[in-house]
This record gives structure tokens, sequence and C-alpha cells, in this order.
């Protein structure tokens, strides 16, 4: 019987190749939008998950990484003081405004400071240049997916940043996030200028028919001529300063629930603390739940699996019409409806096989440009895969009720009829 199924199944190759464009499209949507919800939701926490800190303390404002307000450069030495903590490092995350150095256009970036002598955060995989670049004044580095953005090419090209210079010392690569703007890594002194450089303002008045008429200009503080080398370097934070988030590293063995209990008790209350895990699944949570991004990925891989339902269903449909005089006859020799099921069973799984590999190597390799390219993430696991694979012999199972309810009402008799 299953070289009856594969008969049908290749008797008409047209009508072959459009049903396995259909199973490819709904695999390939299916997968490339899980995958697409997957990787939006792990890139949410990439920058917590990549710290070696097993603590974070934060505002108690905080709604997520970008979302916050600041907090004393004092809660460091607040948290170092307190038992079981091993090592505190502050951390600047905030956004600048990027002109580049091309168009001279404004973009919206976000300042990653830390120390780069710290142990808990630090830019990692560096395909150019090397982490002593950021001791450097006015020295960045950015993800590779982002240089084209920032119209940046090469190490050592220069852009503004908060309106002071900004040299390219370094390059990484799969460390800028989906839902956030560009990164720019750099050292906590250097970021502390960028993101409090204020803006200087200029005002002209001259007088117009007896009135005096002032208006007011803005613009950055160093002008486009002004070198890099012109610039006195950036100041030493002091306790005062504002900074983001502090990181804690606790002591060997420390139990972290409680040490959490005893910095929530140390701090004063405008902080939180959490655990790692407990602020990566805060970022995790806001974009998968307050925004519609999970919602519409699903709509999409849901309409994806529906045209493939169709397609299948339509060709198994008429597969079976034009082969009813033979199905009539193996009822007629006393097939079981078993029997005849099992063929359009064997159609279905075989069209769903042969779907399946070419969308999935097909999302694989989408997957691999676009984050070769464009620096997203679009996360396609083992586990993911297999799902795909089962939801897709399940859609043309499912389609071929459709057919079977036709052959149901097949007549035997028919095979002796003109």
């Amino acid at each position: 019987m299953a070289s009856v199924a594969r008969k049908n199944l290749f008797e008409d190759i047209p009508r072959f190749l459009v049903a396995q464009a259909g199973i490819m499209f709904a695999v390939s949507l299916v997968t490339i939008q899980n995958g697409i919800l997957t990787g939006f939701i792990r890139s949410s926490s990439v920058l917590i998950d990549h710290s070696k800190a097993d603590i974070w303390i934060a505002s108690k404002d905080m709604i997520h990484l970008e979302l916050t307000m600041p907090i004393s450069l004092e809660r460091v030495t607040q948290a170092e003081s307190v038992a079981g903590v091993e090592q505190a490092e502050p951390l600047i995350f905030r956004s600048a405004r990027w002109r580049d150095p091309l168009d001279n256009k404004i973009h919206a970036v976000t300042v990653v400071g830390s120390d780069p002598e710290g142990e808990l955060f630090s830019p990692w995989n560096i395909v150019q240049g090397d982490l002593n670049a950021l001791k450097q004044p006015y020295t960045i580095m950015v993800d590779e997916s982002k240089l084209d953005a920032l119209k940046l090419k090469n190490l050592g090209d220069q852009a503004k940043l908060g309106g002071l210079q900004a040299k390219l010392g370094g390059i990484t690569q799969g460390t800028q996030s989906i839902v956030s703007n560009s990164f720019v890594f750099t050292s906590l002194k250097n970021a502390n200028a960028y993101v409090n450089s204020p803006v200087k303002t200029q005002t002209l008045c001259q007088v117009e028919n007896e009135d005096l008429q002032c208006t007011q200009s803005y613009e950055d503080q160093t002008s486009n001529n002004q070198k890099l080398t012109n610039l006195p370097p950036p100041r030493a934070l002091n306790l005062a300063d504002p900074i983001n988030y502090v990181l804690v590293k606790a002591k060997p063995g420390e139990d972290l629930t409680q040490l959490k209990q005893k910095l929530e008790e140390a701090l004063p209350d405008d902080v939180q603390v959490l655990t790692r895990e407990e602020m990566s699944m805060v970022m995790r949570t806001f974009w998968q739940k307050r925004t519609g991004v999970g919602f519409v990925l699903s709509l999409g891989a849901a309409v994806g699996v529906l045209v493939g339902m169709v397609v299948v269903g339509q060709i198994l449909y008429s597969s079976v019409s034009d082969h009813l005089k033979e199905f009539g006859t193996l009822k007629a020799m006393g097939a079981s409806d078993r029997v005849i099921y099992g063929i359009i069973l064997e159609q279905a799984l075989w069209m769903a096989v042969l779907g399946y590999i070419p969308g999935m190597a097909l999302c694989l390799g989408v997957a691999s440009w676009a984050g070769a390219t464009q620096g997203i993430l679009i996360l396609i696991t083992p586990l993911s895969a297999l799902g795909v694979f089962g939801l897709t012999v399940a859609m043309c199972t499912g389609s071929a009720f459709f057919a079977i309810q036709k052959v149901t009402k097949v007549d035997p008799a028919i095979v002796f009829k003109a």
C-alpha cells in the first residue's frame, strides 16, 4: 500500500510541487516567527545574562533595563560593606545622542559604561581591538551589526556622542539587543561624560524697528573641527554622581537569598535588590507580556499553519478525486477502510517530511544571514525545530481529514459503471 501512496503523490509533479511550496511556506513562517519571538525575548536580557554579577541593585522605580531612575554611586560602597559581598561595581546604562561622522545626523544610542578593570561586566566577543582600549579617554566599542547604522567602518573612526568626540577602539559580535538602541560600550568615566554632557546654548539679540529680538540656538559643546586631543580627559566619578545599577558578586558559598535579604535591609528604600535570574526575568516578562510583540508573531505563525492546511487539504482532496475508481476497486477487492485511510495518511506524511526539510533549511539560512548582517537574533533550537516538525505532521495529517471524508463515501460499484 505504501507504493500506491507514493505513486499517487508523485504522479502529478506540478501539483506535488505546489503542495510542497505551501508546506515550506507554513514551516518557514512558523519557524521564523517563533525564532524571532524567542530571540527577541532572549535578546532583551543579553547584557544581564552575560554579566558575572550574582545580584543587581536598581532603582525601585525600574520597569525594565532602559526605563529606570538613577541611583547614587554611594550605593556601591554601601553594598560592599554588607557581609557576604565580595565585590560591587557600578554600571551606567543611559541613552545619549549620537552624531554620525558622514551626514552629521543625530541618532539615539544607549551608552553602557563599566569599569574596564572590573570583573562583573565588560563587552564580550571582541573581534577587533581589545578591552584595554576603553581605558583611553573618549574611546568606545560597538557591535559589528551597528557599524553601518552609526556610519563607522574601521578602528580609529570618530563621531560625536553626547556632544563629545567618540573614537572607535573595538568591535564586538553578538552583543546587540533587538529591543534596544545601538549599544555603545565604554568606560565608566567616559560614559559619565557622555550622558551628562550639557548642550551649549547661545543667545543672539538684535534691534529691529526699535524692538529687541532675541533668538536662542543649541549645539554640541565641541565644534566640528575640534580634535580629540584638545578635550580634557573625563573626570573620575564621585559618590554623588548618578549611576543606574550596582552589580554585586557574592562570596563563594554565600546563600544568595540570604545575601539579598541583607542587602535589602542595609540599603535605603529607594532601591530594589534582584538576583541575576530575577533581573533577567523582569526584562523578558516586560517585552513578552506588556507589549504586543508576542501576539503579532503568534498571529503570523497561525496564518502560516492555516495556509499550509488549506494547500495540503486541497491537494489531497484533488488526488483522491482523481483516483476514486482505484479506491473503489480496492474496496471491491475487500480492502478495509483502515487500509484506504492508511494510503491517504501515507501521502500526507510524505508531504510533511518532504516539505519540512527544505523549509527548515531555508529558515536556518535566513537566521544565519539575519544574525550576521542585521544583528537580529532568530533563535532556532533543536527543541523548537522538533516542535515545528510535529506541528507540520499534525497539519498535514489533519488536512487529510477532508480527503478521507471523500473516500469514505466511495461506492465499490463505481468500478462497474461506465
